[in-house]
């Protein structure tokens, strides 16, 4: 008798989750809230859709923190190598950059999609769009449809339904409520992968949308190199979203504009006779300076000092006043969510038999540059392979 198979979220990890039990023969349903499917995955691939990095697995599984311990067998039977392979035996042949991080040749996510769509059609998935969740009713699980109210009770439910950031791209984190009031524990959702709030004065306005390159971040013991983008609200880009996780609780951030240089070299350069020269202009003659780090200390430095190589200090390690991290929506992805003791090491639910859960929803994080994607197919596999042999 033909097994019956429920995924609950049309994103990576629901798609995976369905190409694994159809490819075992399963009749799959894939029941996704919004309109359409991987939404949230084609958002990631307008600026090139980064697959995976390519580095060793050790190397790779410390990138998730606290859930390494959960995530590294995961990890180990579908990494960077598998991952690339998935992506070639859709059609998409892939390169690795500079950094190790892995792309598809065509760069973007919709070919990809549109390949393991068709696979999956072929496979004999249905997919239904603009299914909501609702919750359980006795051993169905319930939606609201475009027709109505629906009951399915399948012998295999697998859930993927995201974190909770880019709401509307379905990824809202309603699950969680739906998960306590049925008893099951959630963790606190927060964000991460986040741009920073930064309470501008009017003159930074003319500064929005310029990077600033190659400085040092430090967050006390955390530092990372990199850049960062000026925005209206506040700092973005991979150099902040690296140290969202001490930023969210409250640590202060320093920027090095000038990690490069030492801080003799800056003071020497700064003690050249100026003349009649502002300031300013002598901060920008003598160090060059370019003008988001020179509009970056005049924020964040002024009153300036009378002898300007009293500057040097405050050069190598500007105090950037901040409110936190941006909020849960606008986050790249979310720690928080299903936590390991509600589950068990296969990924069911430890209060409801049959049913599992994968991707984003489980409380792991880890920074940008491939992980995020990787962590998600890799748990649905694992999710998907482990209701197959239970379920035997």
């Amino acid at each position: 008798m033909t097994r019956t198979a429920l995924i609950i979220g049309g994103g990576p990890a629901g798609l995976m989750a369905a190409d694994i039990l159809s490819a075992a023969g399963c009749a799959v349903t894939v029941a996704e809230a919004k309109p359409s499917v991987g939404r949230k995955f084609l958002m990631a691939g307008k600026s090139g859709l980064n697959l995976t990095k390519d580095e060793p697995t050790d190397t790779f599984a410390s990138r998730y923190f606290e859930a390494n311990p959960h995530l590294a067998p995961m990890l180990c039977a579908f990494g960077p190598v598998q991952v690339r392979d998935w992506a070639t035996a859709l059609g998409q042949e892939v390169f690795t950059g500079s950094t190790g991080r892995v792309f598809p040749r065509a760069m973007k996510a919709s070919p990809l999609l549109r390949a393991w769509l068709a696979q999956l059609v072929t496979a004999g998935v249905t997919i239904h769009t603009k299914w909501r969740w609702t919750g359980w009713d006795g051993p169905a699980c319930t939606f609201d449809t475009p027709t109505g109210m629906t009951r399915l009770i399948p012998d295999i439910t697998v859930l993927a339904m995201g974190g909770a950031s880019w709401a509307r791209l379905g990824s809202d984190g309603h699950w969680a409520h739906i998960l306590a009031a049925n008893g099951i524990p959630t963790a606190l959702f927060r964000p991460s992968n986040a741009a920073l709030s930064v309470p501008w004065s009017a003159p930074m306005a003319r500064q929005f949308g310029q990077p600033v390159k190659q400085v040092r971040l430090t967050t006390g013991k955390d530092t990372v190199m990199g850049e960062c983008v000026i925005t209206a609200k506040g700092l973005e880009g991979g150099a902040i979203y690296a140290l969202s996780r001490p930023l969210r609780d409250g640590a202060a951030l320093m920027m090095d504009l000038m990690p490069d240089w030492t801080a003799q070299r800056i003071a020497t350069r700064l003690s050249r006779p100026r003349g009649k020269t502002s300031l300013s202009n002598h901060l920008r003659k003598s160090l060059n300076l370019p003008p988001a780090k020179l509009a970056l200390l005049q924020e964040f430095a002024r009153p300036f000092p009378a002898d300007p190589p009293d500057l040097t200090p405050l050069i190598k390690a500007l105090p950037i006043t901040h409110t936190g991290p941006r909020p849960l929506d606008e986050a790249i992805s979310t720690a928080g969510g299903l936590p390991w003791s509600a589950l068990t090491p296969e990924l069911m639910l430890k209060s409801r038999a049959g049913t599992y859960a994968c991707g984003e929803m489980l409380d792991w994080e880890a920074p940008t540059g491939g992980y995020l994607i990787t962590a998600c197919l890799a748990t649905a596999r694992h999710a998907a392979q482990s209701a197959l042999a239970s379920s035997g």
